[in-house]
């Protein structure tokens, strides 16, 4: 059996060595690797491109997630260099208070301990996770996909020789290179080591993580993104948004995969946006009015309403009035990104208050619940849930807090 225990254990020892370390040391590490990401690019794309030769073809959306190339690799080091540029949340006194007793009760902000991450064929994922575990003062324990095997290889070895060669612990970061489901399983039952386990990917594998593991998880990642366009909506700003949040980067979660439109409005923007999508090449599942407007729309089912297509793939449905999208949504949206489109402030102030997601978007496309958008540097993924942490992860959201007293001598009575 592959020997997880020790693993876990060399990561909680390692996280003792990360705590003590200051902003500078973290910051200093983190820009050296960065350095060594760009310097090995071409060993990089060359272990990329064994994933890439075993990758099934026919998934296109899948594909483009895996592919690195210099571009790319180039982005996860300026990813390194964003994370060390951002405020180091740890230590930070969130509050201090004196007591009648002359007690001053405070509380601060502290690592986790040991995050585990668990993923699909981003590499990127890979250096973004060590960045914002060590920079927040956690050690990480990565396991990926089989898909991703060579990249997310090569790239924690880089990590590890870089953090050796300055005197820190290989251990910081470690990969889980047993990529099958009986190891993945163990894996979620480590709480005795992993103080917090994050899946990021398909509904599969948060569904199995939430199951299966003993370790607290923040859920993250599916998204079933909805935009309604209101009766009052800008229509000339409509169309190349919505086709920004479909087309753009259809693969990631934040992409638009339900569009939602005000019956008073539908009979003139109906097949003028239907138009605009399939001239991207988006095939447009609808109800009736959507296939009788736009005759090459297939009908939706009412597993459609449910999925995330990742894919050029989008569901329409035609709605009679704002109560009628927000009802939709609460039904069928996965709570991490809705936006409404509309000229009325009343219906923008409404739907930001009634739509419970992680992310409501007024007259913008879905596109922006991104870590770096938000001005956070890169994220542990966008979660879902409310406890802890919802939305976009960044270095506060690898954080806990503890509090703590100072005294001279009380007792209470």
């Amino acid at each position: 059996m592959y020997d997880l225990t020790t693993i876990g254990k060399n990561a909680k020892k390692a996280s003792v060595h990360v705590r003590g370390l200051s902003a500078g040391e973290k910051n200093s590490a983190l820009l050296a690797c960065a350095m060594g990401i760009e310097e090995n690019a071409d060993s990089i794309i060359s272990e990329n491109a064994k994933d890439m030769a075993n990758a099934d073809p026919s998934r296109g959306a899948f594909n483009d997630r895996l592919l690195l190339n210099k571009q790319r690799v180039l982005a996860m080091a300026n990813g390194l260099r964003k994370v060390a540029s951002q405020d180091d949340p740890t230590g930070e006194v969130i509050y201090m208070k004196t007591m009648p007793n002359g007690l001053k009760i405070g509380e601060k902000r502290v690592p986790i301990g040991v995050v585990g991450m668990i993923y699909e064929a981003r590499p990127n994922v890979t250096t973004d996770s060590f960045a914002l575990c060590f920079k927040s003062g956690n050690t990480c324990v990565l396991r990926g996909s089989k898909e991703a095997i060579h990249s997310n290889t090569v790239l924690v070895k880089i990590l590890q020789e870089i953090l050796h060669e300055l005197g820190h612990p290989r251990e910081i970061v470690q990969l889980i290179e047993d990529t099958s489901r009986e190891v993945a399983r163990e894996f979620m039952r480590l709480n005795k080591y992993i103080d917090v386990l994050i899946p990021r990917g398909n509904a599969g594998l948060i569904a199995s993580a939430i199951e299966n593991s003993t370790i607290p998880v923040i859920e993250t990642g599916v998204g079933n993104c909805h935009i309604f366009v209101d009766e009052s909506a800008d229509l000339a700003k409509a169309v190349p948004l919505i086709l920004n949040a479909k087309t753009q980067r259809p693969s990631v979660c934040n992409a638009c995969e339900k569009l939602l439109i005000h019956k008073n409005i539908a009979g003139k923007f109906l097949p003028e946006i239907c138009a605009a999508l399939s001239d991207y090449n988006v095939e447009i599942r609808g109800d009736k009015a959507v296939c009788t407007a736009f005759p090459s729309a297939k009908p939706a089912t009412e597993d459609d309403w449910h999925t995330e297509f990742l894919d050029l793939i989008i569901a329409i449905k035609v709605v009679d009035d704002f109560n009628a999208a927000t009802e939709h949504i609460a039904e069928y949206s996965s709570s991490h990104t809705d936006a409404i489109l509309t000229e009325s402030y009343a219906n923008a102030e409404k739907f930001v208050e009634q739509v419970d997601s992680a992310a409501v978007f007024v007259n913008a496309s879905t596109r922006f619940t991104d870590g770096e958008e938000f001005g956070l540097g890169a994220e542990m993924g966008i979660s879902t849930q409310k406890l802890h942490a919802r939305g976009p992860m960044g270095l506060t959201a690898l954080t806990t807090k503890k509090f703590f007293a100072l005294g001279n001598g009380q007792i209470r009575g």
